[in-house]
């Protein structure tokens, strides 16, 4: 089994004076489910749009599957499906017929044809939507729709560029059920970003981009490690006192009404102090560190921005 699916180094793009992309190196392994993520601006779509063929690189070489970006890009284009923020199906047009012009672009025609949409349908769950106009549909029913149109030549490798944006929380874990799905189903690998920490925190693996370089990479468990902190908050009988005895102690601490804040370098590192206040508190709660919080950490900027 090949390591790689997706390999690039040296990846650069700019417009004009500005940078959008400067020199990324990363790989993605087959079956996973890769996390892109970024602030507002920081080259996650530009890098995505070179990789999906739709723009040139200036610089930097990929290799998807084996084949050369730039060179072979025919054939990339058949290995891969991509969803991107704006819809790009026909509203006009039924999803049925929207899908079958997506399928011919493969060279299917008829019973092929005809198989390749009932299976996308199925996968995705919109088969009582096919003769039902596009743009008359739902949020989350389009974005399944655009999932489907995606799958019709079952890629390889799924790009899914801020899928669920704008879609209320029900939604969003539907289409996540049917993205994964379709993972356990075909082993597909998934290129995603997002600007929801929780949906990254489902990834196998995650890649930070600011300004257009590599800010971090992990896994989520190492990235919340690496970069974020479990609090300890104590409920004070007197939040003064309190605070005091701790920053004798030498104890970086902040207080909010009657609670008292620590940051703690580990979870275990809250009982010795626990044992030094005990006498001090009325109840305490531990905060583990978030995604939310490492990406604050390592970009200085809410990913929501």
């Amino acid at each position: 089994m090949q390591e790689k699916i997706l390999e690039t180094a040296g990846l650069r793009k700019a417009y004009g004076n500005v940078e959008a992309v400067r020199g990324l190196d990363f790989y993605v392994e087959p079956g996973q489910l890769f996390a892109f993520l970024g602030p507002n601006g920081a080259g996650k779509s530009t890098t995505i749009d070179i990789l999906t063929t739709l723009r040139e690189p200036d610089a930097g070489e990929t290799i998807i599957d084996g084949c050369r970006l730039g060179a072979e890009n025919d054939r990339i284009r058949g290995i891969l499906g991509a969803v991107f923020q704006e819809g790009v199906l026909d509203g006009l047009l039924s999803v049925e017929d929207n899908l079958k012009i997506r399928g011919s672009f493969y060279s299917m025609h008829g019973k092929a044809l005809d198989a390749a949409v009932a299976r996308a349908a199925k996968i995705t769950g919109i088969e009582e939507l096919l003769k039902h106009p596009y743009g008359k549909l739902s949020g989350g029913q389009k974005r399944r729709c655009d999932i489907a149109r995606a799958l019709i030549h079952t890629p390889k490798l799924l790009f899914l560029d801020e899928p669920t944006t704008g879609l209320d929380p029900q939604t969003r874990r539907m289409i996540w059920q049917t993205i994964g799905d379709i993972r356990r189903e075909s082993g597909m690998t998934v290129f995603f970003s997002t600007h929801y920490m929780e949906e990254a925190a489902a990834a196998d693996y995650v890649v930070v981009i600011d300004h257009g370089k590599i800010s971090a990479k992990g896994t989520p468990s190492e990235f919340k490690e690496r970069y974020s902190k479990d609090r300890l908050i104590l409920c004070a009988r007197q939040p003064e006192v309190l605070l005091s005895q701790l920053k004798k102690r030498g104890l970086p601490a902040k207080r909010t009404a009657d609670t008292v804040e620590i940051e703690l370098s580990s979870t275990l590192a809250a009982l010795p102090i626990l044992d030094l206040c005990r006498d001090e508190i009325s109840g305490v709660e531990i905060l583990k560190g978030t995604m939310d919080d490492a990406f604050l950490a390592v970009t200085g900027k809410e990913l929501r921005e």
